[in-house]
């Protein structure tokens, strides 16, 4: 009965280290299982957190864009008005200066020499207008003489 008594303790230890040693497997490797799950769903929120981050940022640099190319368009419109501005008035101005001169006095300078012209035109305000009696050609190689230098 002893020896009995020993084989059955002997048998029960067996199966007690096994069942713990099969608990301890089986709880590591849940161990293990819930690790991997969490490091995949860690992964798979890294991914999603740089994707919206990507996004904000090309959305972020597609209005900094367009609100440069609406600026600039904005300037060009602006610079655009002030050109056709000055261009009236300076049309308006010489408009005026040919009817306070009179089609008269016109012909007269343009008959007149080289230094009553200047005189003329100088007391008029005019600076670098050539008057031609359209029929004689100009050359323009001269006409820039001793305005450089």
């Amino acid at each position: 009965a002893r020896k009995r008594l020993l084989q059955l303790q002997a048998q029960s230890a067996a199966v007690e280290s096994t069942g713990h040693a099969a608990a301890e497997a089986k709880a590591r490797a849940e161990a293990a299982k819930i690790e991997g799950e969490a490091a995949v769903e860690q992964a798979k929120l890294r991914c999603e957190a740089n994707k919206i981050k990507s996004q904000a940022e090309l959305e972020q640099t597609r209005r900094r864009q367009e609100s440069e190319v609406s600026h600039q368009s904005q300037l060009n419109t602006l610079e655009l008005e002030k050109a056709q501005k000055l261009a009236e008035i300076e049309a308006e101005k010489f408009r005026e200066i040919v009817e306070a001169i009179g089609a008269e006095t016109i012909q007269q300078i343009a008959r007149a020499g080289p230094e009553m012209q200047a005189k003329l035109l100088g007391g008029l305000g005019l600076k670098g207008i050539m008057i031609t009696d359209g029929n004689s050609p100009i050359n323009l190689f001269n006409t820039a003489k001793g305005l450089i230098g």
